[in-house]
């Protein structure tokens, strides 16, 4: 899968947030969207998920070499983000079921095995409403890197995460995120600090 984009821009009211950015996003490799809060990271990373569309310019999306609908990019992307909201009324075993019935497992993955990587087997019939932050930070972690999709995003991944969960993540990012393209949104560095590249949000202001 591919991203390219052509002189995108994205303002707010009058303000612009960023503009002229021309990039392009490959399968196989790794990207940190970087900056300080408020700079417009989590916005570059919706035009890229095409949940928001730019301002000005273009962007195209590619899979498997051919030209991919923006109306069909959510097939083919997994996000998580802090924003992003768990149904907390679901047993953890409840919450798995229901993502993976929009999202196929990676091969050799089920719901037992999701709930093992989160070494949480006495959780497995607890609301979601009493798990911790960072449990919950866990999991939606967990249920987008276990999901097969070509495009992987995390915005501020180990928020919420203490010493052994960013060693939690940091292993996941090893087993999971291999042949994939993974766009990472951060300002901290532990978080991506083994990308490949790093596109500066400050740099198109």
């Amino acid at each position: 899968m591919s991203i390219s984009l052509k002189g995108i821009g994205r303002r707010f009211n009058r303000d612009w947030i960023f503009r002229g950015v021309d990039y392009v996003f490959t399968s196989g490799e790794s990207y940190a969207i970087l900056g300080p809060n408020g700079s417009g990271k989590s916005t570059l990373l919706q035009i890229l998920n095409a949940s928001l569309t730019p301002s000005e310019g273009s962007i195209d999306f590619t899979f498997s070499n051919q030209p991919l609908e923006v109306e069909k990019v959510f097939n083919h992307i997994s996000l998580a983000a802090p924003y992003l909201e768990l149904i907390e009324e679901f047993t953890l075993a409840e919450m798995i079921d229901f993502h993976f019935k929009f999202k196929a497992y990676l091969p050799g993955l089920d719901c037992n095995k999701v709930i093992d990587l989160l070494a949480l087997p006495t959780s497995k019939h607890k609301l979601i409403k009493y798990f911790s932050s960072g449990m919950k930070q866990r999991l939606k972690l967990a249920l987008a890197f276990c999901a097969d999709t070509a495009l992987l995003m995390l915005d501020e991944p180990t928020s919420n995460l203490d010493s052994q969960g960013v060693a939690w993540y940091l292993n996941l990012v090893q087993q999971f995120a291999k042949n994939r393209l993974l766009i990472i949104c951060s300002n901290q560095e532990h978080e991506y600090n083994f990308c490949q590249h790093q596109l500066l949000i400050t740099d198109y202001k």
